[in-house]
């Protein structure tokens, strides 16, 4: 964009110009990392007044900054400095309404050179005036015309669809969890953590020493946790699998174990937990800059999926989506191209299960592919490619070709654009969270509120 400032001897009494912002709650969160103001009056999450409900109060510098854009934008533009500046406070302005911004220009003074201009910040929507006030600044002396600055991007890293995800699971009774060996501080802390914000009632199985050595290195009070003794891991899997199988627990929780001794116990063809489905792995991710949560599949269990693999890869991926709030999941099936190449296998397969959703063969959600990454996720990419889909550029469930792929991906989400990931293995009767030895304290919290909603939705409680 074009901008041309207009400096003093162009200014007359009268001139006026305008600008209009969003503001959102990443604004103030900026704000208040730049400020230093951290007035919990300011933040989408805290209540500052005691009152029980989020204010999410613009600062009235962040709003009177507004006026500041104005001037050094556009009147009298590139090359003003303040004098002086005075503003009143008539209303509040709050994350997630439209200002605009306005100044006037009301008085010029030749001897300094300065120009006085009447300033204010009003709400459209309702026309409310937020503030006025009177700015007096130094006129730019050189006329300059310029396209608008490119600044660097910000990307505020917060776990805001995390957040949601915990506010939804919060009405929910804890959903009683048997957790297998949680015999090391990762492992145990997750489990008692989510039970501190009533995600899980966890049940402890493994070997009661190790359980209670790691407990008091953690500093934790066990007395009111039940604990189940079994010191051999595949048979603390099986035990836990067993506790499922009785009606005694609605989920699984993986501890310090690994990952093949846990599935092989729920794989049993006898006694273990099949529902009919491949099992299949999920990471629900929250990515900073994405505005839902971006689901992954999948990243951790199938290697290299067949087609019939992959329809139950999607339809699984798709009921998690629905259990977490997404009504109908927009699902991209990704390959190295948009177009179907027969020499390219994941191009074929991405089609086939394009036209199965079509068929209903896959039901609940929207299915397109094959699409490249960009234009799954990115809609001006698909708009460049001429792709015309509810699916392309906005995709909530990423299908990878294979593990190798699905797993590259997730944790460049996580180490390069700092997403958390929570992780769940669905397929069986109950939903099994399965939590990496890397993941922080939100990390291991959402992984429990996606499987109690999960599980709520299959068992009909919500």
């Amino acid at each position: 964009m074009k901008i041309e400032n207009k400096v003093f001897d162009e200014l007359q009494p009268g001139d006026t110009a305008s600008l209009r912002r969003l503001c959102t709650q990443d604004d103030l969160i900026v704000f208040a990392n730049v400020s230093g103001n951290h007035n919990p009056m300011h933040m989408h999450d805290a209540d500052g007044d005691g009152d029980g409900i989020p204010e999410a109060i613009a600062p009235g510098m962040f709003v009177g900054a507004l006026v500041t854009a104005v001037l050094g934008n556009v009147l009298p533009g590139a090359g003003s400095l303040y004098r002086s500046q005075s503003f009143v406070f008539h209303n509040r302005a709050h994350a997630g309404e439209e200002l605009e911004s306005r100044v006037t220009v009301t008085d010029k003074n030749e001897q300094s050179r300065t120009i006085t201009l009447a300033t204010e910040v009003t709400r459209p929507a309702d026309g409310a005036l937020i503030l006025s006030g009177v700015a007096e600044v130094e006129a730019p002396r050189v006329k300059l015309s310029y396209s608008s600055h490119d600044l660097p991007g910000l990307v505020v890293q917060r776990h805001r669809h995390f957040e949601k995800l915990l506010a939804r699971a919060a009405p929910l009774p804890p959903l009683v969890t048997a957790v297998v060996a949680p015999e090391e501080p990762n492992a145990l802390g997750g489990a008692l953590l989510a039970a501190e914000h009533t995600l899980i009632t966890p049940i402890l199985v493994g070997d009661p020493d190790r359980i209670a050595r790691t407990a008091e290195e953690m500093g934790a009070d066990l007395s009111s946790v039940e604990i189940h003794a079994e010191p051999d891991h595949d048979k603390a899997a099986r035990h836990a699998v067993a506790l499922v199988s009785q009606g005694r627990a609605g989920a699984l929780m993986k501890g310090h174990l690994h990952t093949d001794q846990l599935l092989r116990a729920a794989l049993d063809k006898a006694t273990g937990l099949r529902a009919g489905r491949r099992f299949t792995h999920v990471f629900v991710m929250d990515v900073p800059g994405l505005s839902h949560p971006l689901l992954v599949t999948d990243a951790a269990i199938n290697i290299a999926p067949d087609l019939k693999t992959k329809v139950d890869i999607v339809q699984n991926a798709i009921d998690l989506a629905i259990s977490i709030g997404i009504d109908e999941p927009k699902v991209g099936v990704l390959s190295a191209v948009e177009t179907v190449n027969p020499d390219i296998p994941s191009s074929v397969d991405a089609a086939l299960l394009s036209k199965m959703a079509e068929r209903h063969q896959i039901t609940g959600g929207l299915v397109d592919g094959p699409l490249a990454m960009d234009n799954a996720v990115d809609i001006a990419a698909a708009r460049v490619k001429g792709i015309t889909s509810p699916v392309a550029g906005q995709a909530e469930v990423l299908v990878v070709p294979n593990l190798d792929a699905g797993n590259m991906l997730a944790k460049q989400l996580t180490y390069i654009s700092h997403a958390e990931g929570a992780g769940l293995v669905l397929g069986a009767r109950v939903p099994i969270i399965l939590n990496s030895r890397a993941d922080d304290d939100m990390a291991r919290l959402a992984s429990c509120a996606v499987a109690a909603l999960h599980h709520a939705r299959i068992t009909g409680a919500v």
